[in-house]
């Protein structure tokens, strides 16, 4: 059903392939359009991209009382925990 495909990157002007089982893989995840860089230029693109840090909200932890730091504004109706509490209530629902 799908054949491999020569496109241009839009980056460095070069060719690539996308092949037919890029393709399929692309519409099994539902993406709608094709690649528009090849492979260097996509790992380049993704190497020098830096992302803000996010944000730390300080409270205690519900269990064992030590202060801790969240990446979300911590809600009064749901207990916080730090990581050792956290992984200690995951291991024990999982």
């Amino acid at each position: 059903m799908y054949q491999d495909k020569t496109l241009t990157c839009r980056d460095c002007g070069a060719e690539f392939v996308f092949t037919a089982g890029e393709q399929e893989f692309y519409a099994e995840k539902g993406f709608q359009n094709e690649p528009t860089r090849c492979k260097q230029c996509r790992v380049t693109r993704k190497n020098t991209r830096t992302s803000a840090p996010r944000e730390q909200y300080e409270t205690v932890c519900a269990e064992c009382g030590k202060p801790t730091t969240v990446p979300f504004i911590p809600k009064s109706d749901r207990p916080i925990y730090c990581s050792e509490c956290f992984a200690k209530h995951r291991n024990q629902q999982g």
